[in-house]
């Protein structure tokens, strides 16, 4: 393993819950890229901790999808596969067009405020280019919109997705050549909220997604080539 792993201690948190923040993070954000063995000795003695967290935060990221249990290898960091993807994101844009359209109905006036703010600060955010920054920025923004659904099973059910969406998101947002239309399209499904626009809403939202699908799908080809080419 190449990386430089280090951990970050919250006073609040279990040692468990830090290292698999820790081991998590470095996953989404490709520190740990798809296919690289998860060896618990290695990461202990890289974070400084005794293997039972390691082995802990290793079964939690199984059950998130992010790490794959290879027979006679052990624990891998689960490869970005289009299948994956595209299980997730169908499910996904089914969902976020159901939550525009209801927000449409029950967004509150402070919550449209909010919405708009957090519009404003998707775009500053891409300015600044840093990938963790924007992607928090992104799922605030889309927060909000769940929140207003006033649906408890389906907030619920977004939560459980996005745990999963983390990922393509990272991958999505590292293009930069994209940022541009992310911030159309956020301002898109932000007015047809504040015009009660279902229909425009749910196209907007459905939008946002396939172009999602389609640069994370282009990226996934273009890094599998490279893999090729140095094999």
């Amino acid at each position: 393993m190449g990386n430089n792993l280090t951990i970050n201690m919250d006073e609040f948190l279990p040692l468990r819950d830090v290292v698999f923040n820790t081991l998590r993070k470095a996953i989404l954000t490709g520190e740990l890229k798809p296919g690289e063995r998860l060896m618990e000795i290695h990461l202990a003695n890289q974070l400084g901790v005794s293997r039972t967290p390691i082995r802990e935060a290793i079964r939690k990221l199984e059950l998130e999808g992010l790490v794959t249990m290879i027979p006679r290898r052990g624990a891998e960091v689960a490869q970005i596969t289009e299948k994956s993807l595209k299980d997730v994101l169908e499910v996904r844009r089914a969902l976020d067009a159901l939550c525009v359209e209801l927000a449409c109905d029950r967004i509150s006036a402070d919550e449209t405020e909010q919405l708009k703010k957090a519009c404003d600060e998707f775009e500053r955010a891409t300015r600044s280019k840093d990938v963790t920054t924007i992607a928090a920025a992104d799922v605030a923004l889309h927060d909000i919109i769940v929140q207003a659904t006033r649906n408890r099973r389906l907030i619920q059910l977004i939560n459980n997705l996005s745990e999963q969406m983390y990922r393509y998101r990272f991958e999505y947002i590292k293009d930069e050549s994209r940022h541009d239309n992310l911030v159309d399209e956020h301002r898109m499904i932000y007015e047809s909220i504040l015009h009660k626009d279902k229909q425009k809403a749910a196209e907007a939202s459905k939008l946002h997604i396939d172009n999602q699908e389609k640069s994370i799908i282009s990226q996934i080809r273009l890094e599998q080539e490279q893999n090729n080419r140095k094999k």
